[in-house]
């Protein structure tokens, strides 16, 4: 309890000393407006008949000086860096096999976490995944979100709490 007292005391005193400078470094606010050139997702091609595949793509452009990771890291050390895609349950369409992350990407060793290789990708980043259209599926404009997307961003200093943006694409069902 005493060291919590002295701790919070300390913390307030540097406060009052350096009024501008927080006592321990905050990720920025508005990080995302900054790091993130374009969001978004669409179906390639962008119609197509009842039980015929397309591929869903998912892309994110960032501004230089920000990396983004992909959605499964091949060393468990650094499983913390990673999007997070999350694809709807089966109706209109069906996702099927798993989400084919960036191919092009930089790599790094991370002492910290004692991880031998960290993914990192800079620019645009293109995660895509195949999708089949329900042989119930009526024709039509058919808007598909996502579950939830969960993007990771750092810089060359910081990392950014991961945040929840909100994707759609849409499709144009054709008859059967």
């Amino acid at each position: 309890m005493f060291r919590l007292f002295v701790a919070a005391f300390s913390t307030a005193e540097k406060k009052k000393k350096h009024p501008k400078r927080p006592a321990f470094r905050l990720q920025k606010k508005g990080w995302y407006e900054k790091a993130v050139k374009k969001l978004e997702g669409k179906f390639q091609p962008a119609e197509a008949k009842p039980g015929q595949t397309v591929t869903f793509k998912l892309t994110v452009e960032l501004n230089d000086g920000y990396h983004t990771y992909p959605t499964v890291q091949p060393d468990p050390a650094a499983e913390p860096f990673v999007n997070i895609l999350k694809f709807p349950a089966a109706g209109n369409v069906v996702f099927v096999g798993k989400t084919q992350d960036p191919k092009d990407y930089d790599s790094k060793a991370d002492d910290f976490l004692k991880a031998k290789e960290v993914r990192f990708i800079s620019g645009a980043a293109i995660y895509s995944r195949k999708v089949v259209v329900s042989p119930k599926a009526s024709p039509g404009m058919l808007e598909v979100k996502l579950e939830e997307f969960r993007l990771q961003v750092c810089d060359k200093n910081n990392c950014f709490p991961g945040k929840k943006v909100d994707v759609a694409a849409t499709l144009k069902v054709l008859e059967g």
